[in-house]
């Protein structure tokens, strides 16, 4: 028996369609593939491979899939964590402003490094960013030997450059970056939302996906109130609608958020066997309404809807910790609704399995089984905090944290071992990450210091902000909701 990677005595949790559980397990990987998971030998210590790992402590399972984040802005964490919701909104949108019109490079290529290698460290092996220059993500992520999906956000309402330019950077990328990296990285198409996109962007929007029909949709869907409204201002008469008009409501369509949908939006949902990306954290943190429903999470699971998990914009909530969306995913149902709305097991699964479904890669990716592409992590578990070792699905959701990660593979190439990255200069990213925000800070009236943050004022976030789609775009919302205020 050989192998290139042979994992023995772990437990080992599969993930596969019957959850199976192993108490002393072996994983053997050839090619950049499992192909073998059973219950150890008493000489599997010997098995002829290239790196025999001891899994004696040591918990096996898929890595994790961030099913919908945002990137560019990584350095700024810290930046917006004490700020109101408006302050928030305004700073950010002035930053990516400045971005869309190809500023802070710098700070942009800095944040993809730093988000790859706390990513990679803690076990995120796929993720799913949607961005404005998204090109040096998918060659950053793709040297550091991740797996990633990438795509230029589109918007004719967010921002003022012009929407030509938006699609012919966004097909250059397609054609550089698709199915580059061994296959790894993966291009996207990305309306940035339905509430900043008129129906004229979402028709140039099928006519790009006509032309790249193998390629997923990721926007934000159903997010706020203004979502529906906008619809309806684009002659739809709901944001599902205005996607099902133009083609686009389909089993290519990862919809991020997916707050205000109802049962009908559900239905129509799994219908079409569209997929959503959950990301809890951002909403717990920055939520623009109390009173707004929760996203139906188990109603879309029972629909049979494939549900990620995402984390989202991280430095807007301080955390790289995808474990802790499953937590939190159970923590917002739970005080919105009952306690009981998900069994531990389910959210392993939407951290893992459920989001390679959602991003059409739950047949290479998600799970330990033989066949499949071998992106394993480790998580040592004989540490206090997981003693006694009891539940592990829960342990998992409940308590796994980023630093319990040991071991990181992904197509069978091991980029982290024992904690020790071996796919990115650990010291050169940070280096850099510091040098980009001392150089933010230095060209902006931001103040980033360790006590905290000082955004510009107000004025002179009003002077930076985009101005012509932002003012149609709220225009529209208000000449919309006139209408359906007085409407009979």
């Amino acid at each position: 028996m050989t192998a290139d990677i042979a994992i023995h005595d772990a437990y080992v949790l599969t993930v596969d369609d019957r959850n199976r559980l192993y108490e002393r397990g072996t994983v053997l990987v050839e090619d950049g593939r499992i192909t073998e998971i059973r219950t150890s030998q008493d000489d599997d210590a010997g098995i002829a491979a290239d790196r025999v790992i001891d899994g004696e402590g040591k918990l096996v399972m898929p890595g994790l899939v961030n099913a919908h984040t945002h990137l560019e802005l990584t350095p700024l964490l810290g930046a917006f964590s004490d700020l109101d919701l408006l302050e928030m909104m305004g700073g950010m949108t002035a930053i990516y402003g400045h971005i869309a019109e190809g500023e802070y490079e710098y700070l942009t290529e800095a944040g993809y490094e730093l988000a790859a290698l706390n990513f990679l460290a803690g076990g995120v092996t796929t993720s799913n960013s949607m961005d404005v220059r998204p090109s040096a993500g998918a060659e950053t992520f793709g040297e550091a030997g991740l797996r990633g999906f990438f795509g230029v956000a589109l918007s004719d309402l967010f921002w003022d450059v012009p929407v030509d330019e938006q699609f012919a950077r966004a097909r250059d990328f397609i054609d550089e970056y698709h199915d580059s990296y061994d296959g790894r990285i993966q291009a996207t198409i990305c309306p940035h939302d339905d509430w900043s996109c008129t129906r004229e962007l979402w028709e140039r929007t099928a006519d790009l996906v006509a032309d790249y029909p193998d390629l997923h949709v990721h926007t934000h869907l159903l997010e706020l109130e203004a979502s529906n409204t906008m619809a309806r201002s684009n002659g739809a008469t709901d944001s599902l609608d205005m996607l099902d008009d133009v083609g686009l409501l389909n089993d290519q369509l990862v919809a991020a958020h997916f707050r205000l949908a109802d049962e009908e939006d559900i239905q129509r949902t799994a219908d079409a066997e569209a997929s959503v990306a959950h990301c809890p954290s951002i909403f717990s943190y920055w939520n623009t309404d109390g009173d707004v429903q929760w996203t139906p999470v188990p109603e879309l699971r029972e629909a049979g809807v494939d549900v990620g998990l995402g984390i989202d914009d991280h430095y807007w909530h301080d955390s790289y910790n995808m474990f802790g969306e499953a937590r939190q995913a159970r923590l917002a149902a739970n005080l919105k609704r009952s306690a009981g709305q998900y069994h531990s097991m389910e959210l392993v699964r939407m951290l893992t399995i459920e989001g390679a479904k959602a991003l059409g890669v739950g047949d290479e990716i998600g799970s330990l089984e033989p066949g499949k592409r071998a992106d394993v992590i480790l998580l040592d578990v004989e540490k206090p905090k997981f003693t006694p070792l009891t539940n592990i699905p829960a342990q998992v959701a409940n308590n796994a944290a980023p630093a319990d990660v040991e071991t990181v593979i992904v197509d069978g190439e091991v980029l982290m071992a024992e904690g020790a990255v071996k796919t990115v200069d650990t010291d050169a990213v940070r280096e850099r990450a510091k040098s980009a925000v001392d150089r933010f800070e230095s060209e902006t009236d931001w103040e980033l210091g360790i006590g905290g943050s000082e955004p510009p004022n107000t004025m002179n976030v009003a002077r930076d902000l985009p101005k012509r789609g932002p003012v149609q775009l709220l225009g529209r919302l208000a000449v919309q909701s006139a209408k359906d205020k007085f409407s009979f």
